[in-house]
C-alpha cells in the first residue's frame, strides 16, 4: 500500500516533470499557469534534477515519465505533469488527474510485422508481446479472450518482432513512421494518450496552494482555448 502523506505545508511544493519532448510542449503552458522555472532549467548541459521556480515557493523535479507518476502518488511530489498512457499503466489510486492538458496527442497501438515471419508465437488463444505497458496490454487482450504473456521492454520495442522475443508489440505512436521504418504495420489502437496535470489526492485535501495550482492550470487552459 502506498504512502499518501504529503509535503508539510510550510515546505516548498514539488511540481515533477518528464524529460524529453512532452516537457518542450509544457513549459509554455506552466509558465502561463504560474509555475517558471529557474533559469538552469533550460540549461540543456545542466545535468541537475531538481530546480526552484521564480516564485521561490515551489521546486521543479524533472524525471522519467514513468517516475512522475510514482512521486506524485507516494506523496514525494504534489503534482505533476504526466502522459495519461502512464496513469493508465500505473492505476494509482492516490492519484488525480484534474486537468487534461492537450499536449504529447498520440496512441498507444498493437503493431506486428508487415509480412510473415517464419516462427510462430503460441496460437489463437495465447500470444507473445513486447512492451513497456504490461498492464494495459494484458487487459487489453484479456478483454479479447486471449492470454498475452507480457515481455517488459523499455526502448528498441520494434526489433521485438524479428528477433525472435515476441510476436507483436504494444508502443506509443504518432505519426506511425518509426513503424514503417522498422517493417511494422498498426493493428489495433488501444488508447488515445494526452498529457494531464496530476495531483496527490492527500495533498490535495492537505494543503491549498494544490488546489490553487490546479485552478492556475484549468485558467491556462481556458485562456489557451480561447
Amino acid at each position: 500500500m502506498t504512502n499518501t502523506s504529503a509535503t508539510p505545508d510550510h515546505g516548498p511544493l514539488i511540481f515533477a516533470v518528464p524529460k524529453g519532448r512532452i516537457l518542450e510542449e509544457a513549459v509554455p503552458l506552466m509558465e502561463r499557469a504560474g509555475v517558471v522555472p529557474e533559469a538552469a532549467f533550460h540549461d540543456k548541459k545542466d545535468r541537475s534534477l531538481s530546480f526552484a521556480d521564480t516564485s521561490g515557493d515551489m521546486r521543479i523535479f524533472r524525471v522519467r515519465a514513468f517516475d512522475v507518476a510514482t512521486f506524485v502518488a507516494f506523496g514525494a511530489a504534489q503534482a505533476g505533469i504526466v502522459g495519461s498512457d502512464v496513469i493508465e499503466e500505473f492505476d494509482y489510486s492516490e492519484l488525480y488527474a484534474p486537468v487534461d492538458l492537450g499536449i504529447g496527442a498520440c496512441r498507444l497501438s498493437v503493431a506486428e510485422p508487415k509480412e510473415p515471419v517464419e516462427y510462430k508465437y503460441g496460437n489463437a488463444s495465447h500470444l507473445r508481446v513486447a512492451t513497456k505497458y504490461p498492464n494495459i496490454t494484458s487487459r487489453h487482450f484479456e478483454r479479447q479472450g486471449i492470454q498475452a504473456e507480457c515481455i517488459k521492454l523499455n526502448g528498441a520495442m520494434e526489433l521485438a518482432p524479428f528477433s525472435g522475443l515476441a510476436g507483436r508489440i504494444v508502443d506509443l505512436v504518432s505519426t506511425g513512421q518509426t513503424l514503417k521504418s522498422n517493417g511494422l504495420v498498426e493493428k489495433q489502437e488501444i488508447m488515445q494518450v494526452t498529457s494531464r496535470l496530476i495531483v496527490n489526492r492527500a495533498a490535495l485535501k492537505k494543503d491549498p496552494r494544490v488546489a490553487a495550482l490546479v485552478e492556475r492550470f484549468r485558467i491556462a487552459m481556458m485562456k489557451d482555448a480561447a
